[in-house]
């Protein structure tokens, strides 16, 4: 790489238009005697368009600058073709784009990879910036590895890399593990490592770790059950939740009175699940708005999905919405996770045709689509019969409860 000293690099203008400097003597210019020389400069050569032709302004361009103008553009691309254009631009800028600083700052949209473009390229792509030590692809690749892959030890180490790092979703992610056993079976939950993690992910202001930290406490779940504290972490959940809302509303120029009165039915989820479409009365699958704080009258967009959850998503619902003989996916739109074994996730035990990998996925959708579907059923079976337990669950943000079953 050149030298990073900004008085060594050679004036562009020069370089590409082939001129010679040479000093003159000009006394008239800043009005000096004829005793008092002066030097100056001036240019002695022209223009020549030959010379112009052959010289490319890029190519004096030092790699230190290109390296910093690349890690500007990766850590705000707002697509992967944002940052994939650059890399088929020219040989140069594909070797600088490939640069670990590079890698290390780009965003999490520039791994929004959709599921039916996934190649072995764009395994290589996101295994680069995990070696560079990007959080973002060491979760997104942990996710996809551990769940799509079925490459649990990899998946759980690369997410396990971020959530070091401190990466919320990461934190969150690996607590969901814990309290479920994914990847094992039921006598490899650990709930006490699940609280703590999720504790952690809290801390960092992950909303969905607030909320399911704040479950788990009203419920004593893998801690000392405390009602005050659980309600305390979940009213927390929501206030976070409706201020990151309106903070993005106020970045698109929408009004605080317009977002506080939107119509649920009138916009469509940013990730649909693919088992529950919603049409409306023209016939057009809708997604339904996520209602927050509903004691106090507010109604407010869904959050965005991350896109480690729209691949998954877009991934089994590709496989026919199932992730294999006897397995379901979470039933919360923006989730994604799928079972890695029989009855892993807890189930509605009003209506038995919904599940959640998490407390937190069954609060949201149980505002966001599921308190107006459920429906209590006479009598369902378990596909085994193996005796599931009931396991009740309070809708904590107010509005009605949500009884799930849990595996015995």
């Amino acid at each position: 790489m050149r030298t990073k000293r900004g008085l060594c690099y050679p004036r562009v203008v020069d370089v590409c238009l082939g001129q010679r400097v040479v000093p003159v003597n000009d006394k008239k210019r800043r009005g000096l005697s004829s005793g008092e020389p002066k030097t100056t400069y001036r240019k002695k050569a022209r223009f020549s368009p030959d010379v112009a032709g052959k010289s490319d302004l890029f190519d004096a361009l030092p790699d230190d600058l290109v390296v910093s103008i690349l890690c500007k553009l990766s850590s705000t691309a707002r697509c992967p073709s944002d940052f994939v254009n650059v890399l088929i631009t020219c040989k140069r800028m594909n070797g600088l784009a490939l640069n670990s600083l590079v890698l290390s700052k780009a965003s999490k949209k520039t791994f929004a990879i959709k599921a039916n473009n996934w190649s072995e390229s764009a395994h290589r792509f996101l295994k680069l910036c995990a070696d560079a030590g990007n959080v973002e692809a060491c979760y997104t690749l942990g996710m996809i590895r551990f769940y799509c892959l079925q490459n649990r030890g990899s998946g759980a180490s690369l997410m396990a890399k971020a959530a070091i790092s401190s990466h919320a979703q990461a934190l969150y992610s690996l607590a969901v593990i814990q309290f479920n056993g994914s990847g094992g079976s039921k006598n490899d939950k650990d709930l006490r490592a699940g609280v703590a993690l999720c504790a952690r992910a809290a801390f960092l202001g992950h909303i969905d770790a607030l909320r399911e930290l704040g479950h788990c406490l009203q419920d004593g779940y893998g801690v000392r059950q405390n009602i005050a504290e659980g309600r305390r972490f979940l009213v927390q959940a929501n206030a976070r939740e409706l201020a990151a809302v309106l903070s993005s509303a106020a970045c698109q120029g929408i009004s605080t009175r317009s977002l506080l009165t939107w119509n649920p039915l009138s916009q469509p989820h940013p990730a649909p699940h693919p088992r529950n479409p919603n049409p409306n009365h023209n016939g057009h699958v809708t997604g339904i708005g996520c209602p927050l704080l509903s004691d106090f009258g507010c109604n407010v967009p869904a959050p965005e999905a991350h896109p480690a959850s729209r691949f998954l998503a877009e991934w089994f619902a590709a496989r026919g919405g199932t992730p294999g003989p006897g397995l379901r996916l979470c039933s919360h739109v923006g989730c994604g996770r799928p079972e890695t074994r029989r009855h892993e996730f807890r189930r509605c035990s009003v209506c038995g045709a919904v599940n959640y990998c998490s407390r937190a996925c069954q609060a949201l959708d149980w505002k966001l689509r599921h308190k107006a579907d459920c429906a209590p059923a006479e009598r369902w079976l378990d596909e085994e019969g193996n005796g599931d337990v009931d396991v009740d669950l309070n809708d904590a943000e107010g509005g009605g409860e949500d009884n799930v079953v849990a595996d015995s």
